[in-house]
């Protein structure tokens, strides 16, 4: 089976069970995660007081740490949370939002790396990058300031380094769990005139991660915020347009689309 019908057939399973994804996120995009929770068919649950992640996280079918608008008690309330989803074998995907821009932030992405057992970490190359080489003061923003053309060697080596799969969004998306490694193509560049659209593609990860292993499920999120993103693109005459098709395109997404609109730019195992 190829990673296209791994897709399909792992958006059959998340419509049929509808998990339950908690997500402790970023503030400014918090709505925008919760939506492409819903359009791609789990159930989200959005809270992060500390005194009841845990319990939420555990009841959960998978969890969300995004770390885009940290405070002071964000870090501890992760940990709380993972470490009960670890209980209870609940999958963790971590979004390192901005990672390499301040020692703060690099530091606590590298402490939720080392205490607790990430299925997915996705993010861009710049903040892949600093985390595994654990640098600070790179890069302040939260877009990717690397000009390296992305290869599968690249992304492989980048997986072992981190321990666990890594799903890299950019103008070539890239996913391996250190074994088995892809590129992919598909998307617009109107994705990068709305904010939030790579914190909703951990949403989507950590929805497929619910029913499916971590590579597939990295694989299959990235694909469906591309593919959603090519829809929207068509259907909009800018990024307030672009925004409203998106959730609609993402919601319209069937098992077969995968296999007709899914780019695989190069694959090895």
């Amino acid at each position: 089976m190829n990673v296209l019908q791994e897709a399909g057939e792992a958006l059959q399973r998340l419509r049929q069970k509808r998990p339950l994804v908690h997500h402790i996120t970023n503030v400014v995009t918090i709505n925008d995660c919760a939506n492409a929770t819903l359009a791609i068919g789990a159930s989200p649950t959005m809270t992060w007081a500390p005194a009841e992640v845990g319990e939420l996280a555990g009841a959960a079918s998978s969890l969300v740490l995004n770390m885009g608008t940290l405070q002071p008690w964000t870090i501890d309330a992760m940990e709380r949370a993972g470490k009960a989803a670890a209980e209870k074998d609940v999958p963790i995907v971590l979004d390192p939002v901005g990672a390499g821009g301040t020692t703060y932030r690099t530091q606590g992405a590298l402490q939720l790396a080392a205490r607790l057992p990430l299925t997915v970490i996705r993010g861009n190359m710049s903040e892949m990058m600093c985390l595994a080489a654990g640098r600070s003061g790179i890069n302040p923003g939260v877009d990717s300031h690397d000009r390296e053309v992305m290869t599968i060697e690249k992304v492989r080596h980048l997986a072992r380094l981190l321990k666990t799969t890594v799903a890299i969004t950019g103008p070539v998306d890239a996913v391996s769990d250190g074994r088995r490694s892809v590129l992919l193509g598909n998307g617009t560049p109107l994705l990068t005139y709305v904010t939030g659209t790579g914190c909703m593609t951990t949403s989507l990860i950590a929805s497929f991660a619910a029913v499916s292993g971590p590579f597939t499920a990295a694989v299959s999120g990235i694909l469906s915020m591309g593919i959603a993103g090519e829809t929207a693109a068509r259907l909009s005459q800018g990024p307030g347009t672009f925004h409203l098709h998106l959730i609609d395109a993402l919601y319209q997404l069937q098992t077969e689309t995968y296999l007709t609109c899914g780019k695989v730019l190069n694959y090895d195992e």
